[in-house]
């Protein structure tokens, strides 16, 4: 192709609105233009490494036996209500109606259909296992579109589907997703790392995010460099360290006269106690009535653990008017001592403690003296998030806690989808079981974008030889030149017959504007065509390390070949 007739509409200058390299990028370079909030049109450079990244992951999917599949975007309410997710995905879901009035949606995901399929078509044991996929657009109503690719409202995602007629397949489905997600990565030239992760509204039993360390992320991943451990922070656990705390004195909680103080800390300054020795509370609304979460009071609670503890997202925090009219206390003086009109979840952290300080359901005031499972009994769940520093539960080393891009995310779904939706098989004893379901995504322009800011400099992309959009571009210095504009044809067909995607530049520009357009836009290798072929020479430019080298014409294109089988990524 001839960058004369290619539409790259490359820019100078980052653009004001643009926050993350990969989406200043993205911009610059000519690949996508927005056309509203987390919706972005993908002009011909990002559809051509898109299209790579695509056509990986169908070769990767077929070695595993997955059969491609192109399902509706738009869904009829009836199978997501059978599923239970029409309420449980909220605000998340767009809706619309049709001129009849029925209800519809427009896919986030697609288990809900496949299941159908599946209820529909597959009678017998002898019909699995099966591995379906498709290559779709999903749609999400973000509440705040940002970071160009990463967080938008139209996305393709690949999104496949196990079915099996035991939990035994469906382990081996979920490790063949799982060795081929991590051939697809690799081939993409991303570093990436598997951590544990929640399942979220998904549900199922097991799943395992693949994630891209970086600080354009917005998911966080705890790990441990001494034993390996990784985990997504809403799934992560750590060890608590124990506390020794004074024995509570059998006259049981007693009042605290504290004036005007409402936070943690003011509380833990006005009656120098560490903030350990408190326990917080918070108020949430789920399904219109009002539950208590307590953690320690220097910890915070992860609101995806209380959804995966809850069985639901569709909760929040209560008001300062709902609290209010509930515990007849404002905010800052709440505790779980004498409630009994509502549910009680306690961390973990917070059991076998003694002697510990809560509000006391009145304004400037607190109880001291309390003990958990004396003075009030709660439910015992897993809800804090886990704080760099704390201590790994597996090696007892310190934790990190990182910034990631999730690119991928494997799911044991098990029976949640074929029970309720009503898909069984009968098994070899010909007994009627529901079907053993796993679901498998890939974002597919988050590769695009994760790649950008894995690899990028000051002047542009770095792109991995594999997802560029050309391995390589062929500069003409000379383009009124006739030899100089033959060569690079000789050039450019001999790279096309070894299988070598490249873009000829053509056009009646500077060099100096050739040059950066190509490195701005992340062509792993330029053959720059100039004087110097009166003396038998090209010059080969590789974008990764930007290093020059001068080799013999006639010997160019066996140079290139050799540095892209050497390119670092």
């Amino acid at each position: 192709m001839r960058w004369s007739n290619l539409f790259i509409p490359t820019l100078r200058d980052d653009p004001a609105d643009a926050e993350v390299p990969s989406h200043k990028l993205l911009l610059r370079a000519g690949y996508v233009r927005q056309l509203g909030a987390g919706i972005y049109s993908y002009l011909p450079l990002a559809r051509r490494s898109l299209l790579k990244i695509e056509q990986i992951i169908r070769e990767e999917m077929e070695r595993i036996g997955a059969q491609e599949f192109f399902l509706p975007a738009l869904n009829p309410d009836d199978i997501w209500k059978e599923s239970g997710r029409w309420e449980a995905m909220g605000d998340n879901m767009f809706r619309l109606r049709d001129r009849g009035g029925r209800e519809l949606c427009l896919g986030m995901t697609h288990e809900e259909v496949f299941t159908a399929i599946a209820r529909d078509e597959l009678r017998s044991y002898r019909d699995l296992p099966q591995i379906w996929y498709q290559i779709q657009t999903k749609f999400r109503d973000e509440p705040r579109p940002k970071s160009g690719l990463l967080r938008v409202r139209q996305f393709t995602m690949k999104d496949s589907y196990s079915f099996d007629v035991d939990q035994a397949g469906l382990d081996h489905s979920y490790d063949l997703h799982d060795q081929a997600y991590r051939r697809i990565f690799e081939r993409c030239g991303i570093q990436f790392l598997v951590v544990e992760a929640m399942s979220g509204s998904m549900g199922g039993s097991e799943s395992e995010e693949f994630v891209v360390f970086s600080s354009a992320g917005e998911d966080w991943v705890v790990s441990c460099s001494s034993c390996g451990y990784a985990a997504n922070v809403e799934r992560a656990t750590a060890r608590v360290e124990a506390i020794e705390d004074s024995e509570s004195s059998s006259t049981g909680p007693q009042e605290l006269h504290t004036p005007r103080q409402k936070t943690i800390e003011e509380v833990s300054r006005f009656l120098d106690i560490p903030q350990h020795r408190q326990i917080k509370s918070l108020v949430y609304i789920v399904d219109d009535k009002p539950m208590l979460l307590l953690t320690r009071g220097d910890h915070q609670a992860s609101e995806i653990k209380m959804a995966a503890v809850l069985g639901t997202e569709t909760f929040r925090p209560a008001t300062a008017e709902e609290i209010r009219r509930v515990f007849g206390a404002d905010p800052g003086s709440l505790g779980p001592v004498g409630v009994n009109q509502m549910p009680i979840l306690a961390d973990q952290a917070l059991k076998g403690r003694s002697n510990m300080v809560c509000g006391a359901n009145k304004d400037d005031y607190h109880l001291g003296n309390v003990t958990p499972d004396v003075d009030f009994k709660p439910e015992w769940v897993e809800i804090r998030e886990i704080q760099a520093g704390d201590t790994c539960a597996q090696c007892g080393a310190g934790l990190s806690v990182t910034k990631s891009i999730e690119i991928g995310h494997i799911f044991k779904l098990g029976l949640k989808y074929s029970t309720s939706m009503g898909a069984h098989v009968l098994n070899q004893d010909g007994k009627n079981v529901p079907i053993v379901m796993g679901s498998y995504g890939i974002g597919v322009e988050r590769i695009l974008a994760a790649a950008i800011e894995l690899y990028h400099d000051e002047i542009g992309m770095v792109l991995p030889r594999t997802i560029a959009p050309f391995q390589v571009v062929i500069t003409v210095l000379k383009p009124d030149d006739p030899d100089h504009l033959r060569v690079a044809e000789e050039y450019y067909q001999a790279l096309q017959d070894k299988g070598i995607d490249c873009l000829l530049d053509d056009r009646n520009e500077r060099p100096g504007v050739k040059f950066k357009d190509a490195e701005l836009i992340g062509i792993p290798v330029r053959i720059t065509i100039g004087r110097k072929l009166a003396e038998g020479e090209v010059e080969l430019f590789s974008r990764k390390d930007r290093a020059g080298l001068v080799v013999k014409a006639d010997q160019a294109v066996e140079e290139v070949s050799r540095l892209l089988d050497d390119y670092p990524i």
